[in-house]
């Protein structure tokens, strides 16, 4: 039995998650995520470890940017196999693809604009990482999966796609290698979501593993309660509205602002906020919201209540969808509080870098955190209260209120973790711990070796390891 097991991603950090694994001549990956940390960058550039042709399928555990964003890039190097992912992480991923490319289409004309102005000079190339046209090229490869149904991935290989509990249509993955009457089993938590989340139902929890790998983003750490946030999310808006500000909230626009719509509409229908003006300035955001609607089979049972008593919990009067560039920009123009819910989640993009430069140096208004942000990040930037933050290559005064609610994660914390795994009946052959910045990994995996004596490491990159 030899089974070769590479890291290509988020090991000892967050984002670019990518597993190699190579079995019964079969080579495949498991995510296949774009690097957002700023000291990492570089490495989206680079050639894939592997030839891009020689990879055989991409198993998808979810449709975040920092598990599926370099699939456009591995087709653009010559990836022409299969990626299994569930029908909503399919669905939701293409939006997401074909919204990196289109910002990085913008963003490179912006920057070579600038500084053609300014001078300077870029350590990336005066071009996209890959363009729309790419990004559209993964949506042909996809095959649609269903929840607890084996699929055959190659010689000897099957994977099981199950509940994550992180964002619609997320998944932990088992694989099963069968070698010479052998069989190994391994488990890819993707991101572990949390119980008892609003429209999500909890992750599915495994009883057998030979070995798994586990995120570890908040495995240093416990959350907020959830039961929390509508009184923080009412004490911030009516503090900001009193002040005559605005609440500007950097939201990823897959399952964050669908959460926050969620709580918004019961905020107001027990009339606990004012009635203002709310937005969601996100195009890509207003397509995924309709994704949701379309598989209201993934929906918890208290929403589904919801939606058979006709109440839409994505939707509320007042509620504006922004699509297009000029209904963005008036939202500028308005005077008195509005909520303005707008991507990027860690601010490295998209429309939310021009409401922060309109909002940052002003008193009165609000900039809310309510999602991770990585190191690097401006999120992290501003979340960590500069004097000054960069905004579009200028400097800025942060002069308005940052505010953080941090039981909206929908990454489970360190307990929750230990929660997910602990359901194992019998010790595996060893847990890589991954996801997670280096002290996050470090700390869960003392953590986890000291409650259950099991055999945790923290691999580096691009470690190969044989499981055997």
């Amino acid at each position: 039995m030899e089974i070769k097991l590479k890291f290509f991603g988020a090991a000892k950090n967050v984002t670019g998650s990518c597993y190699f694994l190579e079995a019964n001549g079969v080579r495949l990956l498991v995510d296949c995520g774009l690097y957002q940390e700023r000291d990492l960058k570089s490495r989206n550039w680079a050639d894939f470890p592997v030839p891009a042709d020689t990879i055989d399928a991409v198993l998808l555990t979810h449709a975040h940017l920092d598990h599926c964003g370099r699939l456009p890039k591995l087709v653009k190097e010559g990836f022409r196999g299969t990626v299994f992912a569930t029908a909503a992480t399919a669905e939701i991923a293409n939006i997401i693809m074909l919204d990196s490319a289109h910002i990085q289409e913008e963003d490179i004309k912006h920057k070579l604009m600038r500084h053609e102005r300014s001078g300077k000079t870029s350590p990336f190339p005066y071009e996209p990482l890959y363009t729309m046209e790419d990004a559209q090229k993964v949506n042909g490869l996809f095959n649609k999966v269903r929840y607890n149904t084996k699929v055959a991935i190659g010689a000897g290989i099957t994977a099981e796609f199950r509940e994550a509990g992180h964002v619609f249509g997320s998944s932990s993955i088992r694989l099963e290698v069968e070698q010479g009457g052998e069989t190994r089993s391994i488990i890819f938590s993707g991101d572990v979501g949390r119980w008892d989340l609003p429209i999500m139902r909890d992750p599915f929890q495994f009883e057998h593993a030979d070995y798994v790998l586990i995120e570890s983003t908040y495995g240093d750490r416990t959350h907020g309660e959830v039961a929390d946030i509508p009184g923080e999310l009412e004490r911030i808006i009516n503090e900001t509205h009193k002040a005559g500000g605005n609440v500007v909230i950097p939201s990823f626009a897959l399952e964050r602002t669908q959460e926050l719509l969620y709580h918004l509409n019961n905020l107001l229908k027990e009339d606990r906020i004012p009635h203002l003006m709310a937005f969601v300035d996100s195009p890509m955001a207003v397509k995924i919201t309709e994704v949701f609607k379309k598989h209201e089979e993934l929906f918890d049972e208290e929403t589904m209540e919801h939606v058979r008593a006709g109440d839409q919990p994505c939707d509320f009067p007042g509620l504006t969808m922004s699509r297009t560039v000029d209904q963005s920009k008036s939202i500028n123009h308005i005077k008195g509080t509005a909520i303005i819910i707008a991507g990027s989640g860690m601010c490295t993009g998209g429309r939310i870098k021009h409401h922060l430069k309109n909002n940052i140096d002003r008193p009165e208004s609000t900039i809310l955190f309510v999602g991770y942000q990585a190191v690097g990040t401006l999120g992290r930037i501003i979340l960590d209260k500069p004097e000054t933050v960069r905004i579009f290559g200028e400097e800025h005064p942060v002069l308005a209120r940052i505010e953080r609610i941090s039981g909206f994660s929908a990454h489970a914390d360190q307990n929750e973790l230990y929660r997910w795994i602990s359901s194992l009946q019998q010790a595996p052959r060893k847990v890589f711990v991954t996801h997670g910045e280096e002290s996050a990994a470090a700390a869960f995996k003392d953590f986890l070796s000291e409650k259950t004596g099991w055999n945790c490491v923290v691999p580096e990159y691009e470690q190969e390891v044989v499981l055997d």
